[in-house]
Protein backbone atom coordinates (compact mmCIF):
# COMPACT_ATOMS: atom_id res chain seq x y z
CA UNK A 1 0.00 0.00 0.00
CA UNK A 2 1.58 3.55 -1.19
CA UNK A 3 1.11 6.73 1.22
CA UNK A 4 -0.66 8.04 -1.78
CA UNK A 5 -3.35 5.23 -1.35
CA UNK A 6 -3.29 5.34 2.82
CA UNK A 7 -4.30 9.57 1.87
CA UNK A 8 -1.59 10.23 4.94
CA UNK A 9 0.05 13.71 3.65
CA UNK A 10 3.51 13.55 5.63
CA UNK A 11 5.54 16.41 6.26
CA UNK A 12 8.54 17.38 4.44
CA UNK A 13 11.28 15.36 5.63
CA UNK A 14 9.67 12.61 6.52
CA UNK A 15 9.99 9.17 5.34
CA UNK A 16 7.55 6.19 5.98
CA UNK A 17 9.34 2.75 7.53
CA UNK A 18 12.40 4.89 9.08
CA UNK A 19 13.19 2.52 11.74
CA UNK A 20 14.04 4.83 14.47
CA UNK A 21 10.43 6.27 14.80
CA UNK A 22 8.87 9.44 13.58
CA UNK A 23 9.36 12.57 15.94
CA UNK A 24 7.88 15.02 13.30
CA UNK A 25 4.34 15.64 12.29
CA UNK A 26 1.99 14.27 10.13
CA UNK A 27 -1.24 15.00 8.72
CA UNK A 28 -3.95 12.11 8.50
CA UNK A 29 -7.23 12.81 6.84
CA UNK A 30 -10.04 11.98 9.11
CA UNK A 31 -11.31 9.65 6.35
CA UNK A 32 -8.40 7.83 7.13
CA UNK A 33 -8.56 7.93 10.76
CA UNK A 34 -12.05 6.92 11.17
CA UNK A 35 -11.34 3.72 8.76
CA UNK A 36 -7.98 2.36 10.81
CA UNK A 37 -9.87 2.86 13.88
CA UNK A 38 -12.80 1.00 12.47
CA UNK A 39 -10.42 -1.51 10.99
CA UNK A 40 -8.73 -2.14 14.37
CA UNK A 41 -11.93 -2.45 16.37
CA UNK A 42 -13.37 -4.68 14.05
CA UNK A 43 -9.99 -6.92 13.96
CA UNK A 44 -10.10 -6.97 17.83
CA UNK A 45 -13.23 -7.88 18.12
CA UNK A 46 -13.10 -10.74 15.56
CA UNK A 47 -9.81 -12.33 17.09
CA UNK A 48 -11.75 -12.22 20.30
CA UNK A 49 -14.63 -13.61 19.64
CA UNK A 50 -13.95 -15.84 16.46
CA UNK A 51 -10.75 -16.94 19.02
CA UNK A 52 -12.68 -17.87 21.91
CA UNK A 53 -13.53 -21.71 20.99
CA UNK A 54 -9.69 -22.57 21.09
CA UNK A 55 -8.71 -20.19 23.79
CA UNK A 56 -7.26 -22.65 26.10
CA UNK A 57 -7.02 -25.17 24.63
CA UNK A 58 -3.38 -26.14 22.64
CA UNK A 59 -1.16 -25.96 25.57
CA UNK A 60 1.11 -29.13 25.37
CA UNK A 61 0.80 -28.89 21.29
CA UNK A 62 -0.78 -26.52 18.87
CA UNK A 63 -3.70 -25.82 16.65
CA UNK A 64 -4.79 -27.50 13.85
CA UNK A 65 -7.04 -24.81 12.52
CA UNK A 66 -6.86 -24.98 8.84
CA UNK A 67 -9.15 -22.89 7.11
CA UNK A 68 -10.55 -19.82 8.80
CA UNK A 69 -13.19 -17.45 7.25
CA UNK A 70 -13.47 -14.20 10.02
CA UNK A 71 -17.26 -13.55 10.33
CA UNK A 72 -19.75 -12.47 13.09
CA UNK A 73 -22.75 -14.05 11.52
CA UNK A 74 -24.96 -13.07 14.57
CA UNK A 75 -22.77 -9.70 15.23
CA UNK A 76 -20.57 -9.11 18.22
CA UNK A 77 -21.19 -9.14 21.89
CA UNK A 78 -19.21 -8.36 24.71
CA UNK A 79 -16.21 -10.09 26.33
CA UNK A 80 -13.54 -9.16 28.71
CA UNK A 81 -11.38 -8.93 25.55
CA UNK A 82 -13.27 -5.54 24.41
CA UNK A 83 -15.81 -4.86 27.35
CA UNK A 84 -14.01 -3.65 30.07
CA UNK A 85 -12.21 -1.27 27.72
CA UNK A 86 -16.26 -0.20 26.37
CA UNK A 87 -16.71 0.87 29.87
CA UNK A 88 -14.01 3.17 30.25
CA UNK A 89 -14.22 4.35 26.02
CA UNK A 90 -18.05 5.26 27.38
CA UNK A 91 -17.33 7.22 30.44
CA UNK A 92 -14.16 8.63 29.15
CA UNK A 93 -15.96 10.31 25.92
CA UNK A 94 -19.63 10.85 28.95
CA UNK A 95 -17.05 12.82 31.05
CA UNK A 96 -14.53 14.19 28.60
CA UNK A 97 -11.70 12.97 30.40
CA UNK A 98 -8.80 10.74 29.14
CA UNK A 99 -7.03 9.80 32.15
CA UNK A 100 -10.11 9.14 34.73
CA UNK A 101 -8.75 9.21 38.39
CA UNK A 102 -8.01 5.60 40.26
CA UNK A 103 -11.02 6.79 43.14
CA UNK A 104 -13.56 6.51 39.85
CA UNK A 105 -12.07 4.09 38.35
CA UNK A 106 -12.69 1.80 41.27
CA UNK A 107 -16.14 3.53 41.31
CA UNK A 108 -16.88 2.32 37.25
CA UNK A 109 -15.86 -1.39 38.45
CA UNK A 110 -18.38 -1.33 41.09
CA UNK A 111 -21.19 -0.11 39.05
CA UNK A 112 -20.47 -1.82 35.78
CA UNK A 113 -17.60 -5.07 35.95
CA UNK A 114 -18.88 -7.37 38.23
CA UNK A 115 -19.75 -10.52 36.43
CA UNK A 116 -17.71 -12.16 34.30
CA UNK A 117 -14.08 -11.46 35.03
CA UNK A 118 -11.03 -13.57 35.33
CA UNK A 119 -7.54 -14.07 37.09
CA UNK A 120 -5.48 -11.11 37.93
CA UNK A 121 -9.08 -8.87 37.22
CA UNK A 122 -11.29 -10.89 39.27
CA UNK A 123 -8.94 -10.66 42.24
CA UNK A 124 -8.65 -6.91 41.43
CA UNK A 125 -12.56 -6.55 41.62
CA UNK A 126 -12.59 -7.67 45.21
CA UNK A 127 -9.93 -6.05 46.39
CA UNK A 128 -11.70 -3.17 45.59
CA UNK A 129 -14.31 -4.27 48.52
CA UNK A 130 -11.93 -3.87 51.56
CA UNK A 131 -11.39 0.16 49.97
CA UNK A 132 -7.87 -0.27 47.50
CA UNK A 133 -8.10 2.14 44.93
CA UNK A 134 -6.00 1.12 41.44
CA UNK A 135 -2.89 1.11 41.06
CA UNK A 136 -2.70 -0.45 43.98
CA UNK A 137 -5.33 -2.90 43.02
CA UNK A 138 -2.48 -4.36 40.32
CA UNK A 139 0.21 -3.96 42.73
CA UNK A 140 2.17 -7.94 42.51
CA UNK A 141 3.06 -7.08 46.12
CA UNK A 142 -1.30 -7.39 46.56
CA UNK A 143 -2.48 -8.95 43.78
CA UNK A 144 -0.69 -12.23 42.93
CA UNK A 145 -1.93 -12.68 39.42
CA UNK A 146 -0.30 -8.77 38.76
CA UNK A 147 3.30 -10.02 37.78
CA UNK A 148 2.52 -12.08 35.16
CA UNK A 149 -1.17 -11.89 34.07
CA UNK A 150 -1.69 -10.30 30.55
CA UNK A 151 -4.29 -8.28 31.43
CA UNK A 152 -2.01 -6.08 30.24
CA UNK A 153 -2.06 -6.85 26.97
CA UNK A 154 -5.34 -7.85 26.13
CA UNK A 155 -6.85 -4.61 28.10
CA UNK A 156 -4.87 -2.31 26.49
CA UNK A 157 -5.91 -2.33 22.29
CA UNK A 158 -8.34 0.28 22.65
CA UNK A 159 -6.12 2.61 24.05
CA UNK A 160 -3.14 2.27 21.09
CA UNK A 161 -6.16 3.65 18.69
CA UNK A 162 -6.23 6.87 20.78
CA UNK A 163 -2.78 7.72 19.90
CA UNK A 164 -2.17 7.50 16.40
CA UNK A 165 1.18 7.95 15.52
CA UNK A 166 1.82 9.06 19.05
CA UNK A 167 3.14 5.30 20.88
CA UNK A 168 3.80 6.70 24.54
CA UNK A 169 0.66 8.74 24.60
CA UNK A 170 -1.01 5.90 23.82
CA UNK A 171 1.05 4.09 26.34
CA UNK A 172 -0.06 6.40 29.14
CA UNK A 173 -3.58 6.24 28.57
CA UNK A 174 -3.31 2.56 28.18
CA UNK A 175 -1.41 1.93 31.59
CA UNK A 176 -3.78 4.48 33.50
CA UNK A 177 -6.67 1.56 32.88
CA UNK A 178 -4.63 -1.90 32.51
CA UNK A 179 -2.43 -0.97 35.98
CA UNK A 180 -5.92 -1.66 37.55
CA UNK A 181 -4.97 -5.51 37.59
CA UNK A 182 -1.30 -5.65 36.43
CA UNK A 183 2.30 -4.61 37.51
CA UNK A 184 5.75 -5.34 36.33
CA UNK A 185 6.69 -6.85 32.82
CA UNK A 186 2.68 -6.71 32.08
CA UNK A 187 2.80 -3.11 32.05
CA UNK A 188 5.84 -3.47 29.91
CA UNK A 189 3.57 -5.67 27.39
CA UNK A 190 1.04 -2.85 27.52
CA UNK A 191 3.27 -0.32 26.72
CA UNK A 192 4.52 -2.70 23.87
CA UNK A 193 0.89 -3.11 22.25
CA UNK A 194 -0.12 0.15 22.70
CA UNK A 195 2.65 1.30 20.48
CA UNK A 196 2.65 -1.18 18.17
CA UNK A 197 -0.90 -0.15 17.64
CA UNK A 198 -0.27 3.89 17.55
CA UNK A 199 2.51 3.00 14.90
CA UNK A 200 0.46 0.72 12.22
CA UNK A 201 -1.59 3.92 11.69
CA UNK A 202 1.17 5.83 10.12
CA UNK A 203 3.99 2.50 9.02
CA UNK A 204 3.05 -0.20 6.73
CA UNK A 205 6.10 -2.51 7.47
CA UNK A 206 5.24 -4.82 10.12
CA UNK A 207 9.02 -4.74 11.22
CA UNK A 208 9.25 -1.91 11.70
CA UNK A 209 5.80 -1.70 13.97
CA UNK A 210 7.66 -4.39 15.76
CA UNK A 211 10.91 -2.16 16.11
CA UNK A 212 8.36 0.85 17.42
CA UNK A 213 7.23 -1.70 20.44
CA UNK A 214 10.66 -2.80 20.89
CA UNK A 215 11.70 0.95 21.13
CA UNK A 216 8.88 1.55 24.01
CA UNK A 217 10.21 -1.32 26.72
CA UNK A 218 12.27 -1.11 29.56
CA UNK A 219 16.13 -2.04 28.31
CA UNK A 220 15.73 -4.57 31.54
CA UNK A 221 12.04 -6.61 30.23
CA UNK A 222 12.07 -10.34 29.31
CA UNK A 223 9.93 -9.11 26.53
CA UNK A 224 12.90 -7.78 24.90
CA UNK A 225 14.39 -11.42 24.51
CA UNK A 226 10.95 -12.69 23.91
CA UNK A 227 10.45 -10.75 20.56
CA UNK A 228 14.09 -11.23 19.73
CA UNK A 229 13.64 -15.35 20.04
CA UNK A 230 10.80 -15.19 17.95
CA UNK A 231 11.91 -12.95 15.49
CA UNK A 232 15.22 -14.66 15.07
CA UNK A 233 13.32 -18.52 14.70
CA UNK A 234 10.67 -17.15 12.27
CA UNK A 235 13.48 -16.18 10.27
CA UNK A 236 15.38 -19.65 10.31
CA UNK A 237 12.23 -21.95 10.46
CA UNK A 238 10.89 -20.58 7.37
CA UNK A 239 7.59 -21.45 6.99
CA UNK A 240 7.55 -23.88 9.60
CA UNK A 241 5.50 -22.47 12.48
CA UNK A 242 5.36 -25.53 14.57
CA UNK A 243 9.25 -25.44 15.40
CA UNK A 244 8.99 -21.83 16.49
CA UNK A 245 5.63 -22.99 18.73
CA UNK A 246 7.87 -25.26 19.99
CA UNK A 247 11.14 -23.67 20.91
CA UNK A 248 8.69 -20.75 22.10
CA UNK A 249 6.92 -23.28 24.62
CA UNK A 250 10.77 -24.81 25.67
CA UNK A 251 12.40 -21.62 26.70
CA UNK A 252 9.47 -19.57 27.93
CA UNK A 253 7.53 -22.25 30.15
CA UNK A 254 8.02 -21.02 33.96
CA UNK A 255 5.72 -23.27 35.58
CA UNK A 256 5.00 -26.63 33.90
CA UNK A 257 2.18 -25.35 31.83
CA UNK A 258 -0.05 -24.89 34.54
CA UNK A 259 -2.04 -21.28 34.86
CA UNK A 260 0.97 -19.00 35.59
CA UNK A 261 2.60 -20.18 31.82
CA UNK A 262 -1.11 -20.64 29.93
CA UNK A 263 -2.29 -17.14 31.49
CA UNK A 264 1.51 -15.51 31.42
CA UNK A 265 3.08 -13.09 29.17
CA UNK A 266 6.23 -14.46 28.13
CA UNK A 267 4.19 -17.63 26.13
CA UNK A 268 1.17 -15.40 24.74
CA UNK A 269 3.39 -12.41 23.79
CA UNK A 270 5.31 -14.83 22.21
CA UNK A 271 2.81 -16.10 20.20
CA UNK A 272 1.16 -12.69 19.07
CA UNK A 273 4.50 -11.55 17.85
CA UNK A 274 4.52 -14.89 15.98
CA UNK A 275 1.01 -14.63 14.45
CA UNK A 276 1.83 -11.03 13.11
CA UNK A 277 5.28 -12.27 11.66
CA UNK A 278 3.44 -15.99 10.07
CA UNK A 279 0.71 -13.88 9.18
CA UNK A 280 2.67 -11.64 6.93
CA UNK A 281 -0.03 -8.79 7.21
CA UNK A 282 -2.90 -11.11 6.33
CA UNK A 283 -5.93 -10.61 8.67
CA UNK A 284 -7.51 -14.15 8.30
CA UNK A 285 -4.15 -15.80 8.20
CA UNK A 286 -2.57 -13.74 11.47
CA UNK A 287 -5.80 -14.73 12.92
CA UNK A 288 -5.41 -18.18 12.31
CA UNK A 289 -1.81 -18.92 13.96
CA UNK A 290 -2.69 -16.78 16.41
CA UNK A 291 -5.54 -19.69 17.66
CA UNK A 292 -2.78 -22.39 16.66
CA UNK A 293 -0.46 -20.82 18.85
CA UNK A 294 -2.97 -21.47 21.60
CA UNK A 295 -2.23 -20.76 25.08
CA UNK A 296 -4.98 -17.72 25.31
CA UNK A 297 -5.53 -17.68 21.93
CA UNK A 298 -8.49 -15.82 22.06
CA UNK A 299 -6.56 -12.69 23.76
CA UNK A 300 -3.73 -13.25 21.78
CA UNK A 301 -5.95 -13.01 18.24
CA UNK A 302 -7.86 -9.89 19.41
CA UNK A 303 -4.27 -8.14 19.90
CA UNK A 304 -2.67 -9.03 16.11
CA UNK A 305 -6.00 -8.56 15.27
CA UNK A 306 -5.87 -4.82 16.22
CA UNK A 307 -2.83 -4.41 14.72
CA UNK A 308 -3.31 -5.74 11.58
CA UNK A 309 -6.67 -4.18 11.52
CA UNK A 310 -5.42 -0.55 11.78
CA UNK A 311 -3.16 -1.55 9.02
CA UNK A 312 -5.97 -2.43 6.89
CA UNK A 313 -8.92 -1.08 7.99
CA UNK A 314 -12.40 -1.03 7.92
CA UNK A 315 -13.46 -0.61 4.33
CA UNK A 316 -11.08 -3.22 2.95
CA UNK A 317 -11.98 -5.93 5.68
CA UNK A 318 -15.95 -5.31 5.17
CA UNK A 319 -14.52 -5.69 0.96
CA UNK A 320 -13.52 -9.18 1.99
CA UNK A 321 -17.06 -10.81 1.79
CA UNK A 322 -17.35 -12.01 5.67
CA UNK A 323 -20.38 -12.02 6.95
CA UNK A 324 -20.14 -9.16 9.60
CA UNK A 325 -23.49 -7.89 11.63
CA UNK A 326 -22.72 -4.44 12.94
CA UNK A 327 -24.31 -5.32 15.99
CA UNK A 328 -22.07 -5.43 19.76
CA UNK A 329 -24.86 -6.80 22.36
CA UNK A 330 -24.33 -6.26 26.10
CA UNK A 331 -24.47 -9.51 28.14
CA UNK A 332 -21.71 -8.81 30.64
CA UNK A 333 -21.76 -4.92 32.02
CA UNK A 334 -24.03 -3.72 34.12
CA UNK A 335 -25.85 0.14 33.72
CA UNK A 336 -24.35 -0.28 30.65
CA UNK A 337 -26.51 0.53 26.88
CA UNK A 338 -28.22 -2.34 25.21
CA UNK A 339 -27.81 -0.79 21.99
CA UNK A 340 -24.58 -0.54 21.11
CA UNK A 341 -23.02 -1.17 17.61
CA UNK A 342 -19.57 -2.08 16.51
CA UNK A 343 -19.39 1.31 14.57
CA UNK A 344 -21.04 2.92 17.10
CA UNK A 345 -18.40 1.45 19.49
CA UNK A 346 -15.99 2.83 17.52
CA UNK A 347 -17.22 6.26 17.09
CA UNK A 348 -17.08 6.33 20.47
CA UNK A 349 -12.94 5.90 19.81
CA UNK A 350 -12.78 7.97 17.25
CA UNK A 351 -14.18 10.95 19.43
CA UNK A 352 -12.11 10.58 21.80
CA UNK A 353 -8.75 10.21 19.36
CA UNK A 354 -9.74 13.54 18.06
CA UNK A 355 -9.51 15.00 21.28
CA UNK A 356 -6.54 13.26 22.42
CA UNK A 357 -5.05 14.46 19.12
CA UNK A 358 -5.75 17.95 19.35
CA UNK A 359 -4.46 17.73 23.44
CA UNK A 360 -1.31 16.38 22.42
CA UNK A 361 -0.79 19.92 20.05
CA UNK A 362 -2.02 18.54 16.95
CA UNK A 363 -5.48 20.61 15.02
CA UNK A 364 -8.40 19.72 12.92
CA UNK A 365 -7.39 21.53 9.64
CA UNK A 366 -9.45 21.85 6.23
CA UNK A 367 -7.52 20.95 3.43
CA UNK A 368 -8.66 21.09 -0.58
CA UNK A 369 -12.42 20.69 0.69
CA UNK A 370 -11.69 17.59 3.47
CA UNK A 371 -10.93 16.86 7.40
CA UNK A 372 -7.61 16.90 8.06
CA UNK A 373 -5.49 16.21 11.18
CA UNK A 374 -2.04 17.20 11.97
CA UNK A 375 -0.96 14.94 14.73
CA UNK A 376 2.30 15.27 16.19
CA UNK A 377 4.06 12.45 16.45
CA UNK A 378 6.23 10.79 18.79
CA UNK A 379 9.49 8.91 19.03
CA UNK A 380 8.54 4.90 20.68
CA UNK A 381 10.02 5.05 23.86
CA UNK A 382 9.41 3.72 27.17
CA UNK A 383 7.31 5.84 29.87
CA UNK A 384 7.07 3.30 32.57
CA UNK A 385 10.69 1.50 33.82
CA UNK A 386 10.45 -1.88 35.18
CA UNK A 387 10.89 -1.45 39.10
CA UNK A 388 12.56 -4.02 40.85
CA UNK A 389 10.14 -5.98 43.64
CA UNK A 390 12.49 -5.15 46.10
CA UNK A 391 12.32 -1.66 45.95
CA UNK A 392 8.29 -1.61 45.57
CA UNK A 393 7.88 -3.95 48.67
CA UNK A 394 10.24 -0.80 50.41
CA UNK A 395 8.45 2.19 49.18
CA UNK A 396 5.13 0.75 49.84
CA UNK A 397 5.91 -0.14 53.66
CA UNK A 398 7.78 3.56 53.84
CA UNK A 399 4.66 4.91 52.43
CA UNK A 400 1.72 2.95 54.35
CA UNK A 401 3.58 1.57 57.03
CA UNK A 402 2.27 4.17 59.56
CA UNK A 403 -1.58 4.19 57.56
CA UNK A 404 -1.56 0.01 58.62
CA UNK A 405 -0.28 0.95 62.22
CA UNK A 406 -2.97 3.26 63.34
CA UNK A 407 -6.08 1.48 60.98
CA UNK A 408 -5.53 -1.69 63.25
CA UNK A 409 -5.41 0.16 66.83
CA UNK A 410 -7.67 2.76 65.79
CA UNK A 411 -9.36 2.35 62.56
CA UNK A 412 -12.18 4.84 61.04
CA UNK A 413 -14.21 1.72 60.06
CA UNK A 414 -14.31 -1.98 59.56
CA UNK A 415 -13.41 -1.35 56.35
CA UNK A 416 -10.17 0.52 56.71
CA UNK A 417 -9.51 -2.61 59.71
CA UNK A 418 -9.58 -5.14 57.11
CA UNK A 419 -7.84 -3.36 54.78
CA UNK A 420 -4.75 -3.04 57.11
CA UNK A 421 -4.86 -6.49 58.05
CA UNK A 422 -4.49 -7.28 54.30
CA UNK A 423 -1.92 -5.10 53.86
CA UNK A 424 0.69 -6.18 57.03
CA UNK A 425 -0.32 -10.31 56.09
CA UNK A 426 1.41 -9.02 52.57
CA UNK A 427 4.20 -6.48 53.31
CA UNK A 428 5.29 -9.20 56.51
CA UNK A 429 4.42 -6.92 59.37
CA UNK A 430 1.62 -8.89 60.69
CA UNK A 431 3.90 -10.76 63.36
CA UNK A 432 5.48 -6.95 64.45
CA UNK A 433 1.60 -6.04 64.95
CA UNK A 434 0.48 -9.17 66.35
CA UNK A 435 3.10 -8.86 68.97
CA UNK A 436 2.47 -5.25 69.66
CA UNK A 437 -1.17 -5.01 69.59
CA UNK A 438 -2.66 -8.77 70.28
CA UNK A 439 -6.33 -8.10 70.92
CA UNK A 440 -6.34 -5.38 67.97
CA UNK A 441 -4.94 -7.92 65.81
CA UNK A 442 -7.20 -10.47 66.34
CA UNK A 443 -9.65 -8.44 65.89
CA UNK A 444 -8.94 -7.23 62.48
CA UNK A 445 -8.45 -10.85 61.46
CA UNK A 446 -11.71 -11.86 62.10
CA UNK A 447 -13.17 -8.63 60.61
CA UNK A 448 -11.03 -9.66 57.40
CA UNK A 449 -12.24 -13.26 57.63
CA UNK A 450 -15.55 -11.75 57.01
CA UNK A 451 -14.45 -10.53 53.72
CA UNK A 452 -15.69 -13.48 51.61
CA UNK A 453 -14.59 -13.26 48.20
CA UNK A 454 -10.75 -11.43 48.94
CA UNK A 455 -10.27 -14.21 51.83
CA UNK A 456 -11.71 -17.15 49.03
CA UNK A 457 -8.73 -15.31 46.47
CA UNK A 458 -6.49 -15.33 49.43
CA UNK A 459 -7.17 -19.48 49.92
CA UNK A 460 -8.54 -21.05 46.64
CA UNK A 461 -8.29 -18.75 43.28
CA UNK A 462 -4.86 -17.27 44.46
CA UNK A 463 -3.28 -20.29 44.60
CA UNK A 464 -3.25 -21.39 41.69
CA UNK A 465 -0.42 -19.07 41.33
CA UNK A 466 3.25 -19.24 42.41
CA UNK A 467 2.98 -15.96 44.61
CA UNK A 468 -0.48 -17.14 45.48
CA UNK A 469 0.67 -19.50 47.11
CA UNK A 470 3.49 -17.55 49.27
CA UNK A 471 0.41 -15.24 50.10
CA UNK A 472 -1.65 -18.10 51.65
CA UNK A 473 0.97 -19.61 53.69
CA UNK A 474 1.58 -15.67 55.14
CA UNK A 475 -2.16 -15.29 55.71
CA UNK A 476 -2.30 -19.05 57.37
CA UNK A 477 1.19 -17.81 59.67
CA UNK A 478 -0.30 -14.43 60.48
CA UNK A 479 -3.71 -16.48 61.27
CA UNK A 480 -6.23 -15.88 59.21
CA UNK A 481 -9.08 -18.62 58.95
CA UNK A 482 -11.05 -19.11 55.74
CA UNK A 483 -14.47 -19.90 56.79
CA UNK A 484 -16.29 -21.44 53.56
Amino acid sequence: MTVKTMMIVFSVGILLGCSTGLSEDVEITAEVLRDKIRGGLLGQILGNLNGLPHEMKYIDKPGVVKDYVPALPQGARTDDDTDFEWVYIYVMGQEDQVFLPPERIRRLWTEHINQRIWCSNYYARHLMDIGFAPPLTGCHVLNPWADFNISGQFLCETFGLLGPGMGQTASRIGLNYTRVAIDGEPAQATQLFCTMIAQAFIETNMDSVLDAGVAALDERSVLRKVIADVRRWHGENGVDWRVTRRQLQETYTQDGGRMRDMNGYELNTGSIIAALLYGAGDVAETLRMAFNFGWDADCNAATAGTIVGVMKGYRWMLQQGWVIVDCYKNTTRDHMPMDETITSFADRVIDLAEKVIVRQGGERLWKHGQLVYRVPTETPGNVQVLPSREEQIATLKREHAQEIKAAIVKPASDMEKARAAYWAICLDMAETLKTAYPREWARSLEILSRQGKVVENMFDQGTATPAGKVLRAKAIKAGLKHVK
